[in-house]
């Protein structure tokens, strides 16, 4: 009798927990329906199917689609930014997603807004050109955005020949250099479409920009040309950072070229060697770039400097300095008012 009503018990006990179960798995199904349900509903319904007005969207280079998610959700382009993520991921489509300027609008899909940002003709291709860069920097950048050869942009400027369209050049100065208008291509950033990106398109560009950025400070020069100004901010820009400094280091670069000195820049000669570092045989390079060993202005610009950099070659802080130093460290600029003390400063800071 004991043995019949315990397995009553566990029979009762058996279908109790059965029970549960199914009630566990209907939940579950349930709730996974629901959530397959707002997932395709945020999937594939637009946020306003009426609303065509474009918004700008912009993508940079290694953004995780997480967070591209959360941007378009954030921009009202999209209504679920974890639904944009699931999309991505369970159809592989995170890495098909570009880097670039995009035109979407509320009217989209998420499936759509996907599409246009996976296709590099619906994108505008962005290039930042920083403070300092090079001519060759530039070209890099090209390539590594696959819009050029290695290479092209640099010839492209060799061969530059609008100087009847920007009243700023001294052609008789610049068309002798190798790389002409290195120093006027304005750093910034630019917005590029690849599928009719030509390399001479930027140069006209950022030359453009140049323009308008120094239209109403070029007048104000004094005492000295477009062509040296120019070239001196190039050198302050990658000597030294911030306004005061470069301000200083502006007075005494000046000084030191009218009164004969050597600049002794490193950054002129770092132009033309390939390592980007100095040592004793760079020294002796027989180039007018090699500005601790030939006295004088570099031949032309050797970056393209800011507008910051400008200025402060135009209106130079005098002091009684006549050397300065960036210690290793946090860069922080020391001065020195004689070559003992310049030295000193060397032995302790570097």
């Amino acid at each position: 009798m004991e043995a019949e009503d315990h397995n009553k018990m566990n029979e009762k006990l058996l279908a109790k927990n059965m029970r549960r179960f199914f009630s566990a798995v209907v939940a579950t199904t349930v709730v996974l329906g629901l959530l397959n349900w707002e997932y395709e509903k945020n999937i594939e319904k637009p946020i306003d199917k009426n609303d065509t007005t474009n918004i700008s969207f912009t993508v940079k280079k290694g953004t995780p689609a997480k967070e591209i998610g959360k941007n378009l959700e954030e921009k009202g382009l999209i209504s679920s930014s974890f639904s944009f993520y699931l999309y991505t991921k369970f159809n592989s489509l995170s890495k098909d997603l570009i880097a670039g300027r995009f035109l979407l609008n509320r009217s989209m899909s998420v499936e759509e807004v996907v599409t246009i940002m996976s296709d590099p003709s619906q994108a505008e291709f962005i290039i930042t050109i920083q403070e300092g860069l090079r001519t060759r920097d530039i070209d890099a950048k090209l390539v590594e955005l696959k819009l050029i050869e290695g290479g092209e942009f640099l010839e492209e400027v060799r061969n530059f020949d609008g100087w009847e369209y920007y009243d700023f050049l001294d052609k008789e100065a610049l068309s002798v250099l190798n790389l002409p208008v290195e120093g006027y291509l304005y750093p910034d950033t630019y917005f590029l479409d690849p599928a009719d990106f030509q390399p001479h398109d930027l140069i006209y560009t950022t030359m453009d920009n140049f323009e308008n950025k120094t239209t109403e400070l070029l007048p104000k020069i004094k005492n000295h040309s477009i062509h040296e100004i120019i070239t001196m901010a190039s050198i302050i820009e990658n000597e030294v950072f911030g306004l005061e400094d470069r301000k200083i280091v502006s007075g005494i670069l000046w000084k030191r070229l009218e009164s004969g000195w050597k600049l002794d820049a490193d950054a002129t000669l770092l132009y033309i060697t390939d390592d980007r570092k100095i040592d004793a045989t760079d020294l002796n390079i027989d180039s007018q770039y090699n500005t601790r060993k030939f006295a004088g202005l570099p031949p032309g610009p050797i970056s393209n400097p800011s507008l910051e950099s400008i200025e402060a070659a135009m209106f130079p802080v005098a002091t009684g300095n006549w050397f300065y130093l960036n210690t290793l460290d946090t860069g922080e600029v020391i001065y020195a008012t004689s070559n003992e003390q310049h030295n000193a400063n060397k032995a302790k800071y570097l």
